[in-house]
């Protein structure tokens, strides 16, 4: 909401600027500045446009259309009908050409606030080519309408530019006043609804798209004190409009950058997904081999058991490893951490219960190292403590975050666990450290075992 109470607050104080204050000039005679703030803004709609384009050729959302084709019609209402009318003879000054252009921005401001209203749920069938259409039928349909009645047409604002530029001038045609009237309304709206939007649902164009639409309603008002359609002059409502044009600009280059960087996520989980393949359908299987061996090949029953015990660490190394490889980093950490320890549980003929906080949130590293404290201890639970249940908890405390594996199992003694030096409980007390956080265990004998983990 940050940018959007930015670009209203602009808008407001240039308003208020020009409807309280006799002693600024708010108008600058020069032609050629007003020339290159419709191309330069013309340019950025058509930016925009296409990026929409794109977005509705991906996704068929009403709302991605529907806004590409207002932008289209502002672009369009900035160049086309001056273009036409050195070119062509739309008949007195002052009449077909700028009656076409408020017509042309009355339909873009209608689009835009549908689009808003329209939300992101609404889809298109892939066949709907009348849809897509629409903007250019409007445009024909609009000039040859005002074609036809070019003669008859009355004069939308006075042709000599108002004696002073120091106070607002509200004059033209009552239709011509209507019009920004409306389309100040129609991006006020527009401008509110996407903020609602924007905050509910992680989208950067829209997000920016809110304080454009909401500077762009205060150019229609700062156009109703005074209209600004003399080609000679720039007015504060200019300025206005091309800072909206500017803040689609940003919200444009965010997008592209986004678009750019899913695909480099994209290229990166699909070859993790393909080195996981490679781990599951190679390393697992052969270790599998290794462990179905050892049981025929060892006859020595300790040494039989270390073997097996060692194959199915790595076995478990392993699948964790494709685990983690093949997944998407957006899961929930209480999703991961239960998945992980369900996993262990049934491969040792353990159950699992949880009470997770799917709130919380990790860093990569964090992730990784909480997967395998987990996995490691539903693990020795089951397997050397002999229990048969293990419950997982996940949940905040006093600003810090704790997660602890408690098991029903037969427990260890507190002077065993003071002085081991194993290799599953160094390693979690390390993953545990490097979080960083502390790491405690509290058992006794008969009593179950509570691996505690706080960062």
């Amino acid at each position: 909401m940050g940018p959007t109470v930015a670009g209203w607050l602009l808008g407001m104080g240039t308003t208020a600027a020009v409807a309280g204050s006799h002693h600024l000039v708010f108008g600058v005679h020069s032609r050629s500045a007003h020339l290159v703030l419709d191309t330069v803004d013309a340019c950025v709609a058509l930016l925009v446009t296409f990026l929409l384009w794109g977005r509705f050729r991906r996704s068929l959302r009403l709302q991605d259309l529907l806004l590409a084709q207002g932008l289209l019609l502002l672009a369009a209402a900035s160049v086309l009908p001056g273009a036409l009318d050195a070119v062509l003879d739309l008949g007195a000054p002052g009449t077909t050409e700028v009656w076409w252009a408020i017509v042309i921005r009355v339909t873009a401001s209608t689009l835009v606030i549908a689009s808003a209203l329209v939300g992101r749920d609404r889809r298109l069938a892939r066949n709907a080519r009348l849809h897509e259409l629409a903007p250019v039928l409007v445009l024909a349909a609009a000039f040859v309408a005002l074609w036809w009645v070019r003669d008859s047409l009355p004069l939308a604002l006075p042709l000599d530019p108002p004696a002073s530029a120091s106070r607002p001038v509200v004059t033209g045609h009552p239709l011509l006043l209507a019009a920004q009237a409306a389309g100040a309304v129609a991006f006020g709206a527009a401008s509110l609804v996407f903020a609602a939007q924007a905050s509910r649902r992680r989208d950067v164009l829209l997000l920016w798209m809110a304080p454009a639409c909401g500077v762009a309603a205060f150019a229609r008002v700062n156009y109703f004190l005074f209209p600004s359609l003399y080609t000679d002059w720039v007015y504060t409502g200019d300025l206005l409009r091309s800072a909206a044009y500017a803040l689609m600009l940003v919200g444009a280059a965010r997008e592209i950058g986004e678009y750019w960087t899913g695909w480099a996520t994209a290229a990166v989980l699909e070859d993790r997904r393909r080195l996981a393949r490679e781990l599951h359908d190679g390393v697992v299987q052969e270790l599998g081999y290794i462990r179905s061996t050892t049981v025929l090949a060892v006859p020595d029953e300790d040494a039989r058991a270390d073997l097996l015990s060692a194959c199915d660490r790595a076995i478990d190394e392993a699948r964790a490893a494709v685990d983690a490889l093949g997944r998407s980093a957006e899961e929930p950490l209480g999703f991961v951490l239960h998945r992980a320890a369900r996993q262990v549980a049934e491969r040792y003929g353990g159950r699992v219960l949880v009470d997770l906080d799917d709130s919380i949130e990790v860093g990569h590293a964090q992730r990784h190292a909480l997967v395998r404290i987990t996995r490691e201890a539903v693990s020795n639970a089951i397997r050397h403590g002999t229990a048969r249940s293990v419950t997982i908890r996940l949940e905040r405390d006093a600003g810090r975050r704790r997660l602890v594996v408690r098991d029903d199992g037969r427990g260890i003694e507190p002077a065993v666990v003071a002085v081991s030096t194993g290799y599953g409980l160094t390693s979690m007390r390390e993953r545990a450290a490097a979080l960083p956080g502390a790491f405690e265990i509290t058992s006794a004998d008969g009593q179950g075992t509570a691996v505690t983990v706080v960062w």
